[in-house]
């Protein structure tokens, strides 16, 4: 009698049926697992046809799963931090369709958005807010009477580096009657197989009934005997670091668990499970990895943080060959290396932004002058302020975006006492994917407000190498913007000439009207100067802004046009203004600019055509404004 083996019965997807985490929440631990494999399979296909960031994402597919699987969310709220790291929770609350336009205009933002999702509890587009964000929300539970709902800060390694988060930790821990757990998602660490078993079992123990109870029931005991009760709270944390590390956290009345393996769901549901019956202020250390589950992700994390298009079964391979426009930020990171060679006492300075800012070269180069704080804005601005008042020349290299959170630091321990600073502020303008929580858009309003401070607007690539060595020449505080991306293709001098502090660029002589251009919209002006037979100016500078040129031209000319990347409200044109009005000039003023509103995001071209701040846009902006 012959026999047939059977095939094996094919595994259905769960993941199409995923339409929102009160499905994830009816599967078995079996069906989890296959749900995380899927999941992570759905993120790194989808990322490779849209581009986003994948490393942490692919590290965060078990946490996810467990969150919603353990958590009543949408009613139990979840912050991430930063939010780059939630597409997994996207896909699992009902947009995994919508994933096809992450990031693209008019799809779904690549960051938690509350307008977007009642599960995106709260925008985490910068770092480190989220504890002090779910602890608002805890203590409004509280007040409000929902004692059961539960609040979760899930914050990496990375944003727990700035202040915020333990200024947060500091509150939360003296903060009665909540409900907050602060799970701290670890990838800058590996666990060993011995130690994530031990550490499994210890979670356990820790968050276990009988543990909790043992210990509630004991601190119940010895709370009127204060020496007893030091004495075992000594014991107590000296036992706990015997087995496990950062009692710290303890210190700051949260409770540590810890630290356990990420990417193990038999290890991570329980532990959530049994500290969402414990309540009060909780501490969970996870260990995740970068890039789990792909091989080219787990070897290069930084390539893979935020790619472009990609097909998955090769990488990421290198470009077409041949000459390419220089970036703007490729521009600064060669010349702060060539500056840095000319001048011994340079330094620089990133908050966390090595890549992100063009310093590779300079940290290779020259190691010992290169200072990654971490992502500590704040700290970032004294840091170098300290290091001017010894005489060395710090270069603060630094997105727009992020420079508004030191904002405290530029104006009190900087500008104030008048220190010789260097700011290189990349990702100036709109910026594109990243959307609203990364533009560009308010430096100029913010800086140029502030006394002692220069601020420039280089055109071009050419421009933006010499602007930079004029404000680092210049003695005291002095910021150059420009935006992501390349240029028009100008030749970069291999010199650092310098160029004249508040002096612009005449570019084209015309008739009636002026367009002061600033920045590298300098171009998409030069359309309307045809049509409109205006003059046509590189301003080159906001603070000081070319005063001989302007009296110059508001002698000739009755019509004035400012066209920047920034906000219009308060901004480089708001200068012009101010300084007519000043002089006693009366022109008809027309600002061109960003409007009074966040821009979200998509690419910047198309989001320049919307805004009609592309050449053909500006053009008829132009003609319509003199024919009124």
């Amino acid at each position: 009698m012959t026999q047939h083996s059977e095939s094996p019965t094919p595994v259905e997807p769960l993941l199409p049926n995923i339409n929102s985490p009160a499905d994830v929440r009816t599967l078995s631990r079996e069906q989890l697992e296959q749900l995380s494999e899927e999941l992570r399979e759905f993120i790194l296909h989808s990322v490779a046809q849209t581009g986003g960031h994948l490393s942490s994402n692919l590290g965060t597919v078990e946490l996810t799963v467990a969150l919603h699987h353990v958590f009543d969310t949408p009613v139990d709220k979840i912050v991430w931090d930063v939010g780059h790291q939630s597409y997994g929770h996207k896909i699992l609350t009902g947009r995994r369709e919508a994933m096809s336009g992450l990031r693209q205009l008019d799809g779904i933002s690549g960051f938690p958005k509350r307008s977007e999702s009642e599960y995106d509890t709260f925008g985490t587009g910068h770092s480190s807010t989220s504890i002090s964000a779910a602890l608002g929300m805890a203590v409004a539970a509280r007040e409000l009477g929902l004692k059961e709902r539960q609040h979760i800060a899930v914050i990496g390694d990375g944003a727990l580096t700035g202040g915020m988060a333990f200024e947060a930790m500091n509150n939360a821990g003296v903060t009665e009657g909540i409900n907050l757990l602060v799970i701290l998602n670890d990838n800058d660490m590996s666990i060993s197989p011995p130690v994530g078993a031990l550490n499994r079992h210890l979670a356990k123990i820790l968050t276990g009934k009988f543990v909790t109870g043992a210990r509630a029931k004991l601190k119940q005991v010895l709370q009127n005997r204060p020496t007893m009760f030091e004495l075992a709270q000594r014991i107590e944390e000296h036992t706990k670091g015997m087995f496990v590390p950062a009692t710290m956290f303890e210190s700051f009345g949260l409770n540590y668990i810890g630290p356990i393996d990420g990417h193990d769901l038999e290890s991570l549901i329980p532990t959530l499970s049994n500290i969402k019956d414990l309540g009060g202020v909780q501490f969970l250390h996870i260990v995740t990895k970068k890039g789990q589950g792909y091989a080219y992700a787990e070897e290069d994390p930084i390539s893979y943080h935020g790619p472009s298009k990609f097909n998955p079964s090769e990488g990421i391979v290198g470009g077409v060959s041949g000459a390419k426009k220089q970036t703007f930020t490729e521009v600064f990171g060669r010349w702060i290396c060539d500056m840095a060679a000319a001048d011994d006492k340079l330094v620089g300075v990133t908050p966390a932004m090595r890549e992100g800012s063009g310093l590779v070269a300079f940290e290779q180069k020259f190691p010992t002058r290169y200072f990654d704080v971490g992502i500590a804005e704040q700290h970032a601005a004294t840091f170098a302020a300290g290091m001017a008042c010894d005489g060395m020349k710090p270069v603060l290299a630094i997105y727009s975006t992020f420079l508004q959170r030191a904002y405290d630091q530029v104006i009190h321990d900087i500008a104030l006492q008048k220190l010789d600073v260097t700011f290189a502020i990349d990702r100036a303008g709109l910026v594109g994917a990243d959307g609203a929580t990364h533009a560009g858009a308010y430096d100029i309003a913010y800086l140029r407000c502030v006394p002692n401070i220069l601020i420039a607007t280089p055109s071009d690539e050419a421009e933006c190498r010499a602007l930079l060595t004029s404000a680092y020449q210049y003695q005291g505080c002095a910021a150059v913007r420009y935006p992501r991306g390349a240029g028009v293709g100008a030749p970069v001098p291999e010199t650092l000439d310098a160029l004249p502090i508040g002096q612009a660029n005449l570019i084209k002589h015309g008739e009636k009207v002026a367009i002061l251009a600033f920045g590298t919209m300098l171009h998409s002006a030069q359309l309307a100067a045809e049509q409109s037979h205006a003059t046509l100016v590189d301003m080159r500078w906001v603070k000081p802004l070319d005063e001989t040129l302007l009296h110059e031209l508001l002698k000739t000319h009755t019509h004035i046009v400012t066209v920047e990347d920034s906000c219009i409200a308060g901004g480089a044109g708001s200068a012009v203004a101010e300084w007519c009005a000043a002089q006693g000039y009366q022109p008809k003023i027309l600002h061109v600019g960003l409007p009074d509103r966040f821009i979200d995001h998509g690419d910047v071209a198309l989001l320049h055509a919307r805004l009609s701040l592309d050449a053909q846009g500006i053009a008829d902006t132009v003609t319509n404004w003199m024919d009124r």
